[in-house]
């Protein structure tokens, strides 16, 4: 919240003077620093009142709202695997206000409010909660899941969502999304019989690849042929019964640390990386990843 509050204060034309609890105190009934949802919500009103709210959120709409959601979102995801506490109240804090944004752009629409919000996910989770809340009793986790997936297909079928893969929604990072399409075919027996299926898949496609950069085709040939490389990596995790997204993050959390060792070996030397040639980066690369893992 404090950081989009930095924006709105960069897109007004004058600088802001009042401190950060006065400004509070200006829209909080009580005068003390907000507490409950009422106090957001009657502040994210107030930026959107077209009588002295802020320039930069009136002049927002869903479309130019949700990269900031799915940013904030991943930031909570960030602050978990952190395992800091701190920043994730506040990253909840700052993707709690995504909710309110566009729950108010929607009431200025006439479309649904907050509590019409709350309302739906209640009932939601109530009823995929049979097992808590209607007829309580012990399940085993294969029960949950079988009964989550039975609800979940019925709200689908509410949804007019016939298709096996309807309803995954096309805004998803695309190896999350590569995920659930593979899930949600794997329910209708289309899947690979065994890891080592998959994993000849994967060898295919790279041999595609190669046979495409060696006829040297057009980009777009090439970023087909990727992304069938990409797509059947994720195949193989799913047989492997792994999340590719925690996967690739462990990957990137390796390559981070092993490139910081690189620079830092250079930086010992006095040597600056920009004028290092490659075949040099690369031995110190394999020496920083055979003895530091």
């Amino acid at each position: 919240m404090f950081r989009q509050s930095n924006q709105h204060w960069q897109f007004m034309d004058e600088p802001f003077s009042a401190s950060l609890e006065s400004a509070v105190r200006k829209v909080s009934k009580t005068g003390a620093m907000p507490a409950t949802i009422d106090d957001l919500l009657r502040i994210m009103a107030d930026l959107r009142d077209p009588n002295g709210g802020c320039p930069w959120d009136l002049k927002q709409d869903f479309k130019t709202i949700a990269p900031y959601t799915i940013e904030e979102a991943y930031e909570v995801s960030d602050a978990i695997q952190r395992g800091d506490m701190v920043d994730l109240r506040e990253e909840l804090g700052d993707l709690l206000l995504q909710v309110v944004f566009h729950a108010q752009m929607a009431g200025e629409a006439g479309a649904f409010a907050f509590d019409d919000v709350v309302a739906a996910i209640c009932s939601k989770m109530v009823e995929r909660h049979p097992h808590v809340f209607d007829r309580p009793r012990e399940v085993s986790e294969a029960e949950l899941r079988d009964v989550w997936e039975s609800r979940k297909e019925d709200e689908r079928r509410r949804k007019r969502e016939h298709g096996a893969l309807d309803g995954v929604a096309l805004a998803l990072p695309a190896l999350m999304r590569a995920q659930k399409l593979i899930k949600r075919a794997a329910r209708k027996g289309f899947h690979w019989a065994s890891a080592e299926d998959a994993l000849v898949k994967c060898r295919e496609e790279l041999d595609e690849l190669r046979h495409a950069s060696d006829q040297d085709e057009d980009r777009g040939r090439l970023e087909e042929e990727l992304g069938d490389v990409l797509f059947a990596c994720v195949g193989l995790a799913a047989q492997c019964r792994l999340d590719a997204e925690d996967a690739l993050r462990l990957a990137n959390a390796r390559f981070e640390e092993r490139f910081r060792r690189v620079e830092k070996a250079l930086e010992d030397q006095g040597r600056d990386m920009d004028e290092v040639p490659a075949r040099d980066l690369l031995q110190l690369w394999n020496r920083c990843k055979t003895h530091g893992g």
